[in-house]
Parts: C-alpha cells; structure tokens; sequence
C-alpha cells in the first residue's frame, strides 16, 4: 500500500482510507459483523486511515469501530483514526451547528468511550457555525489538541479563504470536502490552497455516490434511501442522464481493464499527492476494487481520456438540496 502524509509533516497513513459512514445505514442496511469485515480486509491491505463521525448512525459506526478495536488487543496502533463533530439538534429535531469549546470536547469524549480509545488522531469540525468567527472555532480546536484528546485538527466543507484564516491560528492537517469526477468544485481553489499550506484534502464520495462504479445504486434501491432519494442526482431526469454518461466512463474503465470505481478512485490519487479519497463500503469485494486504484498508474493520455468522457460539469443536478446546502461554505 503506498502511503502519503496527512498534513505537513504529519502522520503518515495510507493513499486511500475508509469512509465510515458506511457502517451506519446511510447507504443500506447493514450491521457490525459486515463492518468489522470490511476493517479486516483494510488491515489485510494496508489501509490504515479510518474516517467517522459522531453523527454517522447517532454513534453506531463508532461504537463498530470500538468493538473491532476491542476484540482485537494492539490493533489500535496500526490505524489512523478520525472522527468529527459539529452538527447538533434542537429538542425539535431541528439541524443547528456548534463549534464552541464545550460542545466540542463534550462530543469527543463520547466518541472516544464509543470507540474505546484516549485520543484520536484527526479530529474536525464537521460543519462551521457561521456565526462564530473561524479563528475562534480553530483555537477550540487546538485546545483539545493540548489537552491530549486529539493529535491533529481539520475542517469540513470550508472555502479556500476560511482554510487560510485557520491557518494562520493553527496548522490544519485536512479539510475534507466531496471530490470526484463528478464533483469538481475544489479544483476552484481548494485542492490548490491545500497545496500550498500543506494540508490534506480528505475526499469523500469519491466515486460519485455510486455513479462512477460498475453497478450505481439501482432506481429500485434509491427512493429506500433517506439521503439519496431526495438528492438532485438521484431523482429524474437527473439519474436517467447520469446514469448514460457515467456509462461511457464505465466503458472506458473495461477497456482500460479495471474496475470503474478503482479507475476513479486512481484519477483522484493523480490530482495531487495530498488528496487521500475515503470510499465507503458495505461489501468487502467492492472494498478491494477501491483499494485496487492505489495501484493504478495513470499517464497523462489516462488522464485525458478520461476527462474526455467525463468532462467537467458533466453531472445532472446539484450535488445537494435547498436544505443540505445550509451549512456547507460555497466556492466563490
């Protein structure tokens, strides 16, 4: 497995890690024995970076994470482990954020006892409350990394000037943000500053929420999903469309003799040696076509190729609803 550091001068861990949102029912049904296979066959590849959240299943994926590393005595020191917080509800079940110090370091204490551990090694704000100054939600941050409960902080769906004004406070291991051939925002400007100040971009849905594999969610499947079946790619015409031209990548991707999501997931690897993609997967054979795109080497001609079939702004629909953009920084 080839590795990359995640920050400047960070740890170091692998190209492509796990999205563990996965191990909640986000994407499907699914529960702890099919997690814990999928983290097996990430030890047995040698992938080591795993990516969660606190609101990932209201704690169920963590609370996965916690049990493998519990039955499994030592393993603790062969993972990367991230977690995030953030995202907080109102007794009426309304969505707010919150990044002050107490909520914070309030939400990592339970992540930690849901995973077994004392700290974790990257930990995010998973959305910034906009009406707290970015500096201030950083020095929150880096008060628990001096306190020892985390080693490394970043951010998630920020703008390239919010990441420099974190900056400035405090280094920023990783921003993540969706990354894709299908989303192709952060080439506006924050793949670019992530560069430059040395910090990882964590690229999650890095194949397209299904569409940049050989077997995209079926339309059956979709209206199952709470997420999806609202989501503007997901709902027709738009999926109709999408699901014609992601065919020709996956047309591409058998001539080239891969697999669609690892052709995917090693065009993302090729944009930069800070971006690490973290797919997420209920299925262990699906898990191995993504690690699989580690080992693709691409030349330039590749890369055209494939752009040529999936050319920029190529996807019907935006990436999120109304409601869903509320929280996200947009790229100017």
């Amino acid at each position: 497995m080839k590795n990359r550091t995640m920050g400047k001068d960070g740890a170091r861990i692998s190209a492509i890690g796990i999205g563990a949102m996965s191990f909640s029912n986000f994407y499907g049904p699914t529960d702890e024995a099919q997690s814990h296979a999928i983290l097996d066959a990430a030890l047995e590849l040698g992938v080591s970076h795993i990516d969660t959240s606190n609101v990932y299943g209201m704690g169920k994926s963590e609370l996965a994470i916690g049990s493998f590393l519990s039955a499994r005595p030592g393993v603790r020191d062969q993972l990367h482990i991230a977690t995030k917080a953030g995202i907080a509800r109102d007794d009426a079940g309304n969505r707010y954020y919150d990044n002050s110090v107490a909520y914070l370091e309030a939400e990592l204490d339970e992540s930690l006892a849901r995973m077994g551990i004392e700290c974790v090694d990257l930990f995010y704000i998973h959305r910034r409350d906009a009406g707290l100054p970015i500096e201030a939600a950083t020095e929150n941050l880096a008060a628990l990394v001096k306190k020892g409960k985390t080693r490394a902080i970043g951010l998630s769906e920020i703008a390239p000037a919010s990441l420099r004004r974190a900056s400035a406070v405090h280094p920023i291991a990783a921003v993540q943000s969706e990354y894709s051939l299908a989303t192709r925002a952060p080439e506006l400007g924050l793949v670019q500053t992530c560069a430059e100040l040395g910090t990882s971009l964590v690229a999650f849905s890095p194949v397209g929420r299904s569409l940049l594999t050989d077997h995209p969610l079926s339309r059956e499947v979709i209206p199952e999903l709470g997420f999806l079946k609202s989501n503007p790619r997901f709902v027709e015409p738009n999926l109709s469309a999408n699901l014609d031209i992601s065919d020709r990548f996956r047309r591409l991707a058998a001539e080239m003799g891969a697999p669609a999501a690892a052709l995917a997931i090693a065009w993302l690897l090729h944009r930069g040696d800070h971006v690490i993609p973290i797919p997420g997967t209920r299925s262990v054979d699906h898990f191995r076509e993504l690690v699989a795109g580690c080992d693709l080497a691409l030349s330039a001609a590749d890369m055209a190729r494939i752009e040529q079939v999936l050319p920029v702004g190529w996807a019907h629909g935006d990436r999120y609803t109304v409601d869903q953009w509320v929280g996200p920084e947009r790229f100017c």
